[in-house]
């Protein structure tokens, strides 16, 4: 079935369903050319944490995007309310199939019929759970890293998406300082992150196996890459627990990866060492996010 683009765009709001780590994010970069977003979560201490994040930051990020001008952000428990009349809505609840699965049935049903579906899940290509959705031809990967410093994202078809779709992101999601670029093929981990997990994996090894610390692992990546931040830092501001979850998935996958990496994110994680937004990861850091 053929799908309606949305049309009236600069007057319609965008939805994004979780207020963590990433979907705060999104919702700061989609509040940079004065419209409207919503951020939706069942948790009340999220929603404030993500609406003060945004706050925060808005006017700072708006001002260094051509033409870029502080929007709103509201926060809701309604998901209907948070729904209306958006011409986009951006998944980015925790790395788990069945709550996936879930959440895009009930978008499917609730969101205007030409309402764009997109997830931010950074390992689960959408094909993996539209088995609920009627409508797949609105339905893609929209998978962000690390915004406001990391901006570029993957854009991937279920199998179904309307080309259109992609056309109308590729030429859109830049006024919001976002650049995409579109996986051609159907991948787990998309494109950057495919190297990035290689990258990742093999610096967990090597602390796994006791030939390096976090520390100086860090200091050797950011010495010869010329870059601020290591593998491990950054691995804490994303969570270990979700980094932990995107291993998880991979090795379902490809049952030859080594276990080590696993075991180490596993003992931080039961340890409620979760990276920046416990307090404490890999790194410790003097207030929780």
């Amino acid at each position: 079935m053929a799908f309606t683009i949305p049309t009236d765009i600069e007057n319609r709001p965008v939805a994004v369903i979780g207020a963590g780590t990433l979907g705060r994010r999104i919702a700061l970069m989609f509040a940079t050319r004065g419209g409207l977003v919503r951020i939706y979560d069942t948790s009340h201490q999220a929603d404030e944490a993500a609406l003060s994040y945004v706050e925060q930051h808005v006017a700072e990020v708006a001002a260094k995007i051509e033409g870029g001008e502080p929007g709103r952000v509201t926060v809701t428990h309604d998901l209907a309310e948070a729904l209306r009349d958006a011409w986009l809505v951006v998944e980015a609840i925790p790395e788990r199939l069945d709550l996936k699965k879930e959440i895009f049935g009930e978008l499917d049903r609730a969101a205007r019929p030409d309402t764009i579906l997109a997830s931010n899940s950074s390992s689960y290509a959408t094909s993996e759970f539209i088995d609920r959705v009627e409508h797949p031809e609105r339905v893609l990967n929209m998978h962000f890293y690390m915004p406001p410093q990391q901006n570029a994202i993957d854009l991937m078809s279920d199998g179904h998406t309307d080309p259109a779709i992609l056309d109308l992101l590729m030429r859109e999601l830049p006024r919001y300082g976002i650049f995409p670029f579109v996986a051609h093929q159907e991948s787990t981990g998309f494109i950057f992150n495919r190297v990035w997990a290689a990258i990742k994996r093999e610096a967990l090894e090597v602390v796994a196996e006791g030939v390096s610390t976090p520390e100086d692992v860090d200091e050797m990546w950011k010495i010869n890459m010329g870059l601020g931040t290591g593998p491990f830092r950054m691995m804490d501001q994303v969570g270990l627990d979700v980094v932990l979850d995107i291993e998880n998935h991979y090795a379902q996958e490809r049952p030859h990866l080594p276990a080590g990496p696993r075991e180490l994110l596993k003992k931080y994680v039961d340890a409620g060492r979760l990276g920046v937004k416990s307090g404490r990861g890999f790194y410790s850091y003097d207030t929780p996010a």
